[in-house]
């Protein structure tokens, strides 16, 4: 019986593999959202566990180092992106898929049980290799998977899904730790709080991270039995590993001068001026010889000629421009609210809130509208969307409401959602299917390269601005007595009624500031229209890929032998 059973479980995966049915394939798209859905979560999630992560781990005296939570989760996220995207390009994208989720998962495990500050941060290195690697590997299985018109259609649900992910961090990590008592529900079981499985089970910040394990060890089964059924076409050759380490250096230097831009000097550490020049001569060389080397190549890792196609290009700087409008969103309105409105964290969830779901909805609704009216027109109003929510807020005030704020969010991210598809859609299409991953990866790293360029500006730009304020406000005992009215003047400077109004006047002060910063960020996003133009105006996909719509490109089983379904009809 045993026998018999084994023999008859082999015949059905062989079918499956030879005869991939459409459940097995959508099983596969679905993995593919899980993934990505869960990379976006982690941008956000541990933001909000991260002071409980400080106190729990450490102290606040080591702030700065449990920043690398963060900041190093996200430089190994986008460093990992162009590495994954030409594995895919020759592997195929399932082993890059099953060990993207592998990686991500082990390093979710690690975190959540890591004992010290130092073993957390390491976690958190390897979790961002993992999280980085899905967002291209699996832009680039669906770009194969799903030819002629269903493409965009399914390249718009996997944008959505990151941007839901990164809307659901906030609200899931805090879910978490308000409403989830491990230490509790161990006393209830009789447990003893100081045994070794209490460590790893309390504080209830481990979960932020252990929450990620399940779901994907689930998504890694269904990977493993439906990925066969759906392997996308592998070339041959070898991983430029010379030029991947030169890529890394360089993205990891730029981000890391870009992140310190506007930090100020503290006693005893490096000039951060010096530091940005010295990571930005090393990007530089790096850059250098990267392009030398990749010259020397048959089959280099970055493929310069790609970016001379004006659609891949356009689609690039499409990325990077939007990116730095909506890192402006973000910040500036999380700095708005609590810096003009004074608002709480339900104020920061409905501004936000609003924001990444309205780019989700923009970006299902891009998949759709763009096979009717084209790349460039849903691009287009997609930026006109965005700098219509920008201009709206260049006019906030320490009157604009809550709701308010919200709906000029909703109206930019509705628009950055619809340039999500296009863009991804325009990078896919101007290359071979064996380049794939390496367009998908372009265009988000463009994205995050943006983002990281707006959140520089912002915070050089405020962080001096306040200094000039605060110094203002302090250069003498009786300096404030100018920024309060008359009437308050004879009262002291801790007097509730001089308090009250020295901070309706850095509310005045800093909505400003914020309109400044609002507009750079609405004439950077107006600047995207330009290369908008050049990501094509056709209805229908290329002819070819419009034949493919028909007469589908062939997926391969592990053995690299063609499977005649066409994921495209899931």
């Amino acid at each position: 019986m045993a026998a018999a059973a084994v023999l008859l479980v082999a015949r059905v995966y062989t079918r499956a593999v030879e005869q991939p049915s459409k459940s097995a394939k959508r099983a596969l798209f679905a993995v593919m959202g899980a993934g990505v859905f869960l990379a976006g979560l982690e941008l956000m999630i541990t933001a909000v566990a991260l002071p409980s992560i400080v106190t729990g781990l450490a102290s606040w005296s080591r702030l700065r180092e449990a920043s690398w939570i963060v900041n190093g989760y996200l430089l190994v996220y986008v460093v990992a992106m162009p590495v994954a995207g030409r594995l895919a390009d020759l592997w195929g994208t399932r082993r890059p898929l099953l060990g993207a989720l592998a990686v991500f998962t082990a390093g979710s495990a690690l975190a959540g049980a890591a004992p010290t500050l130092e073993l957390l941060i390491a976690a958190r290195l390897v979790q961002a290799a993992g999280a980085g690697a899905l967002v291209p590997v699996a832009t680039a299985a669906a770009a194969h998977l799903a030819p002629g018109d269903a493409r965009p259609r399914v390249l718009g649900l996997i944008g959505a899904l990151t941007f839901l992910g990164m809307a659901a961090g906030p609200f899931v990590g805090a879910a978490i730790l308000d409403a989830f008592h491990p230490a509790a529900a161990l006393g209830r079981l009789g447990l003893d709080a100081a045994s070794p499985l209490a460590a790893l089970l309390t504080p209830a910040w481990r979960w932020v991270f252990y929450v990620n394990v399940p779901i994907g060890l689930v998504a890694l089964v269904v990977a493993w039995a439906a990925g066969p059924a759906a392997d996308t076409p592998r070339r041959h050759g070898v991983l430029d590993v010379t030029g991947a380490a030169l890529a890394g250096v360089v993205l990891a230097n730029a981000l890391g001068a870009l992140t310190l831009l506007g930090s100020r000097a503290n006693t005893g550490a490096p000039d951060p001026l010096v530091l940005v020049a010295a990571l930005g001569v090393i990007a530089l060389a790096a850059g250098i010889l990267a392009r030398r080397h990749a010259h020397s190549q048959a089959d280099p890792f970055l493929d310069v000629a790609l970016f001379r196609r004006p659609a891949l290009a356009s689609a690039v700087l499409v990325s990077g421009l939007t990116g730095y409008g909506l890192a402006t969103a973000i910040v500036g309105a999380a700095v708005f609210v609590d810096r003009v409105l004074y608002g709480g964290p339900g104020e920061q969830r409905l501004t936000l809130g609003a924001l990444a779901a309205a780019t989700a909805a923009g970006a299902v609704i891009a998949g759709l509208a763009a096979r009717r009216l084209g790349l460039r027109a849903v691009t287009l109003a997609g930026l006109a969307l965005s700098v219509a929510g920008l201009a709206v807020m260049t006019h906030w005030s320490p009157g604009t409401t809550p709701i308010a704020a919200a709906a000029a969010l909703a109206v930019f991210g509705a628009g950055f959602g619809l340039t999500v598809t296009p863009r991804t859609t325009a990078a896919t299409d101007a290359v071979d299917p064996t380049a794939y991953g390496a367009a998908a990866s372009a265009v988000t790293v463009a994205r995050m390269a943006g983002m990281a360029v707006g959140l520089a500006v912002l915070a050089a730009y405020g962080s001096t601005t306040i200094d000039r304020l605060y110094d203002q406000v302090y250069a003498t005992p009786a300096a404030y007595k100018a920024y309060i009215p008359a009437t308050l003047r004879d009262r002291p400077l801790r007097d509730p009624q001089v308090v009250g109004a020295l901070e309706a006047w850095a509310a005045g002060e800093a909505a400003q500031i914020m309109t400044g910063v609002f507009v750079v960020a609405a004439l950077v996003t107006a600047a995207a229209a330009i290369p908008a133009t050049r990501l094509g105006q056709r209805r229908m996909l290329p002819s070819a890929e419009a034949r493919s719509a028909h007469t589908p490109e062939p997926s391969r089983d592990l053995s690299g032998d063609p499977s005649p379904d066409d994921i495209g009809s899931a």
